[in-house]
């Protein structure tokens, strides 16, 4: 065996002593390219793009040295590309290679490589009449004109709100808003900044306009004593770890409204959404924070808003939920929340009324009414499709924990009318009463559709689930046993097209049938379960 061992690393001495080096021919052109033009993702104006990636290949038999691989507007590009791993020629002297110009660049013959391409623009570079910004890769040969490939992207201004920061890199102090102490005694403090009337860059930031988007970074805060306007058509967009806080003494107020029929096509709804602007990112899930509202006002409303992507779509509370006894209060209207990766929204011991309000693919809940409060919900369409056997579409406590303690209160109404709560879930609504002390647990369900597949028999014996014998607590159940029974037919719920492919023909409760549906169509004859009237 020592015999062999020495024989075997001989002959790979002597393979290794006689390859020959490679030789590489200057190209000649005849590359080919993934594709001819990149387009990259609108971006906001001088917020970095994500990273493309544009694939050249050497079809021919020879081993080639491109001579020369850059950005048309070279150094002075917006652009920044970097080839096989390379980062090109240093032109400012820093060490580093700035992403613009690389010479010969080595390509094996029936061989490829990557190169991958971003871009951080200003709304001033780019095109006055379209807003797009445009350079081109050249790849350079020994004969003829470069071969190249058109580089594209919409460069979009925007308002920007961002706490203000103090001291030097790696040792930054961000702008933080107090929201007060919670039930451990901690200050509930947020990185943000207070929204100001008299901003010196972006004017009166409690008015939101659909001039251009905002883009949020940290928690915009409106102060006590202010009210937060977002006009018809605004467009918010959170950055990652973010929100909007509405303190106890302020209100919210947003006048989203409805422009036609169409369910696809309101430009007047507004939207609330993560700042990443690429397709693959359109429906992903816990992309930002939440829009926490601590107002105990009588006046914050929210009109034709659409939530999507973020961690909680509408948190509802008060930060010190065990001893302060102010009561958070909302009315939404008219709008739909999608894709949270927690809850999309969650009340606790909160006053919520809910009117053709849509929910769909949460992580744990659509809706979470927790510890106590006070609900009312007409004509809404509570769904969740997430892909997991513990997610909900409604669920209502009257507890709240923390660490060390186990907080109750009063469920004083919890009242759905003309509703569908629906999913993918055998189970998609869930009572859950702590009797740790007396408190009550007022809930109706009236002319509602409920997902409830009582499988292994757990709750049998509940007498909170019983649909057919419990007046008190249910009027006209349509409890949809399997996917066939009572099936609301959406017209698409793995794409958040939560209106009715057809119609259902069950009957609801006139009395909360006086308003139109959340796209303005009428209810006045034959009035269909939940936020969206059937059309023929």
């Amino acid at each position: 065996m020592r015999y062999l061992s020495l024989l075997l690393v001989l002959f790979a001495i002597s393979l290794t002593s006689c390859r020959n080096d490679f030789e590489f021919e200057s190209s000649t052109g005849g590359l080919e390219f993934s594709k001819t033009t990149v387009y990259l993702d609108t971006v906001f104006t001088d917020i970095g793009s994500s990273t493309y990636r544009l694939k050249v290949y050497n079809r021919s038999d020879k081993d080639i040295s491109i001579p020369q691989i850059k950005l048309g507007k070279g150094n002075a590009s917006k652009y920044r590309i970097m080839v096989d791993g390379m980062t090109g020629e240093d032109a400012d002297g820093n060490g580093v290679g700035d992403g613009k110009i690389f010479n010969n660049v080595e390509l094996l013959a029936k061989d490829s490589l990557y190169v991958f391409i971003e871009v951080t623009a200003n709304i001033a570079n780019a095109n006055p009449t379209d807003f797009l910004y445009t350079d081109k890769i050249e790849f350079t040969n020994i004969a003829g004109d470069p071969q190249n490939v058109d580089l594209v992207t919409l460069i979009q201004d925007a308002y920007f709100i961002y706490p203000e920061r103090t001291g030097s890199p790696n040792n930054f102090l961000y702008e933080g808003i107090n929201l007060g102490v919670d039930d451990e005694g901690e200050a509930a403090i947020f990185a943000g900044s207070n929204l100001s009337e008299t901003d010196p860059v972006n004017g009166n930031e409690l008015i939101w306009t659909n001039e251009k988007p905002y883009v949020i970074y940290g928690y915009a805060y409106v102060p006590d004593g202010k009210t937060l306007t977002v006009n018809a058509g605004a467009r918010v967009h959170f950055h990652a770890n973010s929100g909007l806080v509405v303190g106890k003494n302020a209100i919210i107020k947003v006048n989203g409204s409805q422009t036609d029929n169409d369910p696809e096509n309101n430009t007047n709804e507004v939207i609330f959404e993560g700042d990443r602007l690429e397709p693959q990112f359109s429906d992903v899930p816990g992309q930002w924070g939440t829009v926490m509202v601590l107002s105990t006002s009588t006046e914050n409303e929210i009109n034709h808003l659409t939530i999507k992507n973020a961690t909680v779509g509408i948190l509802l509370q008060n930060i010190a939920t065990g001893e302060d006894t102010a009561v958070p209060k909302l009315t939404i209207k008219d709008s739909q929340i999608y894709n949270c990766s927690n809850v999309g929204i969650l009340a606790r011991k909160a006053t919520l009324t809910g009117q053709n309000v849509v929910g769909n693919y949460c992580g744990q809940a659509t809706l979470a009414c927790t510890y106590g409060g006070t609900y009312n919900f007409t004509h809404c369409t509570f769904n969740n499709d997430w892909n997991s056997s513990k997610q909900v579409a409604v669920l209502l406590s009257n507890y709240y924990e923390t660490i060390s303690t186990r907080y109750i209160s009063d469920l004083n109404a919890a009242n759905f009318n003309n509703c569908i709560i629906y999913g993918s879930n055998q189970v998609e609504m869930i009572l859950d009463k702590k009797t740790d002390v007396p408190s009550n647990f007022f809930y109706k369900f009236n002319n509602c559709i409920i997902k409830f597949n009582n499988i292994n028999n757990q709750f049998t014996n509940n007498d909170m689930y019983f649909f057919t014998t419990d007046p008190t607590h249910y009027n006209n159940i349509y409890l949809a046993t399997n996917s066939q029974l009572y099936n609301p037919k959406f017209e698409n719920a793995n794409k958040n097209k939560m209106w009715l492919s057809a119609n259902l023909e069950l009957a609801v409760d006139p009395a909360f049938s006086t308003f139109n549906d959340i796209v303005n169509l009428s209810r006045a004859v034959s009035p269909d379960l939940g936020a969206y009237q059937f059309v023929e």
